[in-house]
């Protein structure tokens, strides 16, 4: 064992230095509909509609720290538990393995205590009942009970920009995610998105005080 935990390069693997999306748009973002960032930004960032929350009252806001992990093994994202930092929301690539719960109670326990702000994975998860006891969000492509490995030698890495469905996430980007899925906004764009998402909501309320009143989209948005 101890020859195959040499393989393991952190310097050529793991970044910890990266740049994250200021705290302050990060609470402005924080109560943001999903949909409203992602049309507000030029309809980017949406990760695949089957990544949804394990309990319907599970709301995500924060930056990205990004895990490429190998398919059906989860130690890297026990590596990333240890690094990741408060505010921080894991975002895993599982290399298109989605059969295997990746992520359960135990890892949930340490990511709460360690105060990040949740669970991003395009795979699986399990517990799903004491996760939602817990409280901390996990965002996942499905339940999945089939145990993981721990292969000390497969390849991974920490805070690479990693794919997830069409949309690539970078480590420090902004991660958003509701009841209607999750998004995705590219650091060097988050302020800029989030004040435009906060105008588009001030906008669409606007509009539905004129509904109320009895006007119709048709009218409003000027369709024929």
């Amino acid at each position: 064992m101890t020859a195959n935990i040499k393989e393991h390069d952190a310097p050529t693997t793991t970044r910890v230095d990266i740049e994250r999306v200021d705290a302050a748009v990060v609470e402005r973002a924080r109560n943001m509909p999903t949909a409203t960032l992602h049309e507000a930004g030029g309809k980017i960032g949406a990760l695949p509609s089957a990544i949804k929350p394990v309990a319907p009252g599970f709301r995500i806001c924060g930056t990205a720290f990004t895990i490429h992990s190998s398919g059906g093994d989860n130690l890297w994202l026990h590596r990333a538990l240890v690094l990741a930092q408060p505010g921080d929301v894991l975002v895993v690539y599982a290399n298109g393995a989605y059969e295997h719960g990746y992520w359960g109670e135990v890892m949930t326990t340490q990511a709460k205590t360690r105060g990040l702000n949740g669970l991003v994975i395009d795979g699986g998860v399990r517990d799903a009942d004491l996760l939602e006891q817990i409280g901390f969000p996990v965002f996942s492509r499905g339940l999945s009970i089939r145990g993981t490995g721990k292969d000390y030698g497969a390849i991974g890495w920490l805070n690479a920009p990693v794919r997830i469905g069409n949309v690539t996430v970078s480590p420090g980007d902004l991660i958003v995610g509701d009841r209607d899925g999750v998004v995705a906004i590219p650091r060097d764009q988050a302020a800029e998105v989030v004040e435009k998402a906060m105008q588009r909501e001030a906008d669409e309320q606007a509009i539905c005080k004129r509904l109320e009143a009895g006007e119709n989209t048709m009218r409003i948005y000027g369709f024929h």
